[in-house]
């Protein structure tokens, strides 16, 4: 019995952190640039005292899908979505280098250039961008360069500046926080390429499946109500064995 009340239970742990991902997933599906987190459930030996006799199923996230999300048209100038591979360098809350495909940019008040989120938006060298302020037009090229024109300058005046980081590493050495954010797993910041691309005007819509994943929310409802009715069987079954126990 306890057997089956341990495999149920702990069935039951895993099967809402299963949830949890695909819940996350569906919270951000309206979310620009998102890439939604893959999950997948595996057996593990429970060791201690003893044999090794029981098993118990543990969820974990490999990694996340990467293929690009459709592009949507905006027509607002701070607004970059990356053609292809490729990420843009933004400074995390640690003031260390992450990468994100989120390209709803911002002028702040001081004239960084910033993510929706607050976020700086990096330069080659590493370093904040920051235009001079007021500014009356600003623009991104393809190749990450910010241009624009000084607020009273004449219309034909355009002046660059500095040119955003675009990387494009393995995905496979990429690793995501918890804020959202990716990372070189081995800690390293990644070299600067010149092949990435951008285009202007337009951001990329998250690439989550919003059908599949409520389709697996559907699924893992029905397995946790299942580990449930597991568990209600082995307290039946011991109240049954307690009985006849009495009885004998």
């Amino acid at each position: 019995m306890d057997h089956l009340l341990y495999i149920a239970m702990s069935g039951a742990k895993e099967n809402m952190n299963s949830l949890a991902v695909r819940g996350n997933n569906l919270a951000n599906a309206a979310t620009v640039g998102f890439k939604a987190d893959l999950a997948q459930a595996r057996a593990m030996q429970a060791y201690g005292e003893g044999l090794p006799s029981r098993v118990f199923s543990m969820t974990e996230s490999p990694g996340q899908r990467m293929d690009q999300g459709g592009l949507m048209t905006t027509g607002r100038d701070l607004d970059v979505a990356i053609q292809g591979d490729g990420w843009l360098t933004v400074e995390d809350g640690d003031g260390k280098e992450a990468y994100t495909r989120m390209g709803n940019l911002r002028v702040s008040p001081l004239g960084t250039l910033q993510t929706s989120s607050g976020l700086n938006v990096l330069d080659d060298a590493g370093q904040p961008i920051i235009l001079p302020l007021p500014m009356e037009k600003i623009e991104i090229n393809q190749d990450g360069t910010v241009i624009g024109r000084p607020e009273g300058a004449t219309p034909d005046t355009v002046e660059e500046y500095q040119r955003i980081k675009l990387v494009n590493p393995d995905t496979r050495a990429l690793s995501k926080g918890n804020d959202g954010l990716f990372r070189r797993a081995d800690g390293q910041a990644e070299k600067a390429s010149a092949q990435v691309r951008l285009a202007s005007g337009a951001l990329e819509s998250s690439n989550v499946n919003v059908v599949d994943e409520m389709t697996n929310l559907i699924r893992l409802q029905r397995q946790f109500d299942t580990q449930v009715k597991l568990m209600q069987t082995a307290e039946k079954n011991d109240e049954v064995q307690n009985q006849l126990l009495r009885l004998s």
